[in-house]
C-alpha cells in the first residue's frame, strides 16, 4: 500500500513539473492567457495552463498506480470529460450553458457507469431514499462542488492550497478506513497540486484556469461520495461538507447573498471571503494564509467529528459558518486600519545587525556545501533499489541531462525536477531498506538533516532583500511537516511516510533556497541531481 501511494504522488509531481515549462512557453501562442479585468487582482496577462498540467499528471499517475476497482474507469473518463471542457473554456471562454453541459456529462458518467451517488441521506437512515432523490442530490452536489473551487479561485495560490488541504484530509480518512483506492486517488492529486503550487503562490507565474478548478472541485466531490458510501467506509455523509471546506461554504453564502438582493446567483461580484479580507486591509499574502487556516480548521473538524451523528456535525458546521460570516460582517462595518510600517523592521542593535549580515552570507554558503555532500553520500547507503525505481531514475536522468540542451531557458526547472524526485527516491529507499536499524548511519543522517534545517531557517530569517522569500505554500508545507508525525492511529506500515514527509520538506526548502541564492551554480546542482539519478539506476541492477 505504501508503495502505490508514494509512487502515485511522486509520479504526478514529476509529470506536472515537467509539463509546466513548455505549456507556459506556448500559452500565448495557444491563447491560454488570463487577461486583467475588473474583478481580477493581477495587472498583467498570465498563462492559465496549470490545470492542464496537474490535471493530466494526476489522471495519468492514477491510471498507472491505482488498484483495480469497479469505480475507476468511470472516475477517469468523467474527469477527462471535465478536463477537456475546462481546456476548451480556458481557450474560448464558453458561456455557462456549455460549461454546465460538460459538468452534467461528467456527472452522468459516474452515476450511470460508476454507480457513484449518495447511498444515504443525512437524518434519513431508517428508510431507503428513492433512487430519483439520491440521483438528483448527487447531480446537484457534484455540479456545486465543481463550481465551488472555481468561484474561490480569486487569489494566487488560494484554490490550489484549499484543495490540497481537502485532499490531504480525504487521504488521511481513507487511510484510517483502509480504502486504498481513495488514498491513491487523493495522492495523485496531491502530487500534481504540489508541483503546480510552486508556480502559483504569490506572485503567481501561472493560473490553473477553469480546467483545473472544475476538475479539483469535481474530484473532491467524487472522493467524499466514496468516503460516505457505507459499503466502503463508515463515515457519515455530513462529514463531506467539512472536507470540502471553505470553497463550498463560501459558494453557498455568496449565492444566498446574491439571491437575497434579487440578483442572479451566477453573476460574479466581490463578496467572496478573499474579497472581504482584502477589504479589511490584509495583504494578498496575509489573506491567503488566513484562509488556509480556516480551511485547516474545517478539515480538522471532519477528522474530529468523523464518528459523530449527523445532527451534531451539521450543528457544528452551522455554528462554524455563522460565527465566521458574522465576524466578517462585523469587521467589514468597522474597518481596521493597517498598522504595517512602510519602513519595515530595523535591527537597532549594531552587534545584532552585524551578526545578521554575517549569517545572511554564511548560512547559504554552508548550505551549498552540506546539501550536495548529504545527497551524494546517501547514494552509497546500503539497501535494495527496486527495478521499477531504477527504470524511473534512468528515464529522469535522460530528461534532466537532455532537457537543458533543447530548452536552455528552463535549465533550472529541469534541475529542480531532478533534485525533487531524486531526493524523494533516496529518502524513500532509505526508510524502506532498514537504515533506521543501522543506528550510526541513521543518527548521522538525521543529524545532517537537522543541520540543514537550521541553516535553512537562518538563511530565511536573515535573508536580505528579495533573495529568498517565503510563500503561503511554504507555510502549508511546514504545517504538514509538523502535523503529519503527530497524527493518531498510524499503523505499523505507515510511520515511514510521516518521517519521509518531514525529511523531504527540509530538503525541498534547501533546494529552493540554493536555486534562488546561487543562480550562477545551477549547473553544479544539476550535476548533483544527475549523480543521484544515475546512482539509483546503477544500484537497481547491482
Amino acid at each position: 500500500m505504501t508503495s502505490a501511494v508514494f509512487f502515485s504522488f511522486i509520479t504526478s509531481l514529476f509529470i506536472c513539473m515537467a509539463l509546466i515549462p513548455p505549456l507556459q512557453m506556448n500559452a500565448g501562442r495557444w491563447s491560454f492567457m488570463d487577461l486583467p479585468g475588473e474583478r481580477k487582482v493581477h495587472s498583467n496577462p498570465i498563462p492559465r495552463i496549470g490545470g492542464i498540467a496537474f490535471g493530466f499528471s494526476a489522471l495519468l499517475s492514477i491510471f498507472f498506480w491505482v488498484p483495480q476497482d469497479p469505480v475507476i474507469p468511470s472516475v477517469l473518463v468523467s474527469a477527462s470529460i471535465l478536463l477537456g471542457f475546462g481546456i476548451w473554456d480556458d481557450r474560448a471562454n464558453l458561456n455557462y450553458r456549455t460549461k454546465l453541459l460538460g459538468q452534467l456529462l461528467a456527472v452522468l458518467v459516474v452515476i450511470v457507469f460508476g454507480h457513484i451517488r449518495f447511498e444515504q441521506i443525512p437524518f434519513f437512515y431508517e428508510e431507503e431514499a428513492p433512487l430519483w432523490v439520491t440521483v438528483l442530490l448527487t447531480v446537484v452536489f457534484l455540479v456545486g462542488s465543481s463550481n465551488a473551487v472555481n468561484l474561490s479561485d480569486g487569489l494566487d495560490g488560494l484554490a490550489g492550497g484549499l484543495a490540497f488541504l481537502s485532499f490531504a484530509g480525504i487521504a488521511y480518512l481513507a487511510y484510517l478506513s483502509h480504502d486504498i483506492t481513495v488514498l491513491v486517488l487523493a495522492a495523485g492529486f496531491l502530487g500534481g497540486l504540489l508541483g503546480f503550487l510552486r508556480y502559483n503562490t504569490y506572485p503567481a507565474r501561472i493560473f490553473m484556469g477553469d480546467a483545473g478548478s472544475q476538475l479539483l472541485g469535481f474530484s473532491m466531490g467524487i472522493l467524499v461520495l466514496l468516503m460516505s458510501d457505507p459499503a466502503r467506509n463508515p463515515f457519515p455523509v455530513s462529514v463531506s461538507f467539512l472536507l470540502l471546506g471553505l470553497p463550498f461554504l463560501d459558494t453557498i453564502a455568496v449565492m444566498g447573498q446574491r439571491l437575497a438582493k434579487g440578483r442572479s446567483p451566477f453573476i460574479g461580484d466581490r463578496n467572496h471571503v478573499h474579497h472581504k479580507l482584502l477589504a479589511l486591509g490584509l495583504s494578498h499574502y496575509e489573506a491567503v494564509i488566513v484562509i488556509y487556516g480556516i480551511q485547516a480548521v474545517m478539515v480538522g473538524l471532519a477528522y474530529l467529528l468523523r464518528w459523530q451523528s449527523d445532527p451534531l456535525i451539521c450543528t457544528m458546521y452551522g455554528a462554524f459558518a455563522t460565527a465566521m460570516f458574522a465576524l466578517f460582517v462585523a469587521t467589514e462595518r468597522r474597518r481596521i486600519p493597517s498598522s504595517v510600517s512602510s519602513s519595515g523592521r530595523v535591527l537597532s542593535d549594531t552587534k545584532l545587525a552585524r551578526a545578521g549580515l554575517w549569517l545572511s552570507e554564511m548560512a547559504p554558503r554552508f548550505l551549498a556545501v552540506v546539501v550536495p555532500l548529504f545527497l551524494v553520500a546517501n547514494v552509497f547507503l546500503p539497501g535494495h533499489v527496486p527495478t521499477d525505481v531504477g527504470f524511473a531514475a534512468i528515464s529522469l536522468f535522460v530528461v534532466v541531462m537532455a532537457g537543458p540542451w533543447f530548452m536552455p531557458q528552463y535549465r533550472s526547472h529541469f534541475v529542480r525536477g531532478g533534485l525533487y524526485v531524486g531526493s524523494a527516491f533516496l529518502m524513500y529507499m532509505g526508510e524502506q531498506s532498514g537504515i533506521p536499524e543501522i543506528w550510526p548511519i541513521y543518527v548521522t543522517q538525521n543529524t545532517l538533516l537537522a543541520l540543514i534545517a537550521i541553516l535553512v531557517l537562518l538563511s530565511m530569517r536573515f535573508s536580505r532583500g528579495n533573495r529568498f522569500q517565503t510563500t503561503p505554500l511554504d507555510y502549508l508545507m511546514v504545517f504538514f511537516a509538523l502535523i503529519v508525525p503527530l497524527l493518531p492511529e498510524m499503523r505499523a506500515d505507515m510511520p515511514t511516510l510521516s518521517i519521509l514527509a518531514a525529511k523531504l520538506i527540509v530538503l525541498y526548502f534547501s533546494f529552493e533556497l540554493l536555486l534562488h541564492t546561487f543562480t550562477d551554480r545551477v549547473n553544479q546542482l544539476g550535476l548533483v541531481s544527475l549523480w543521484i539519478l544515475l546512482g539509483l539506476g546503477v544500484r537497481a541492477w547491482l
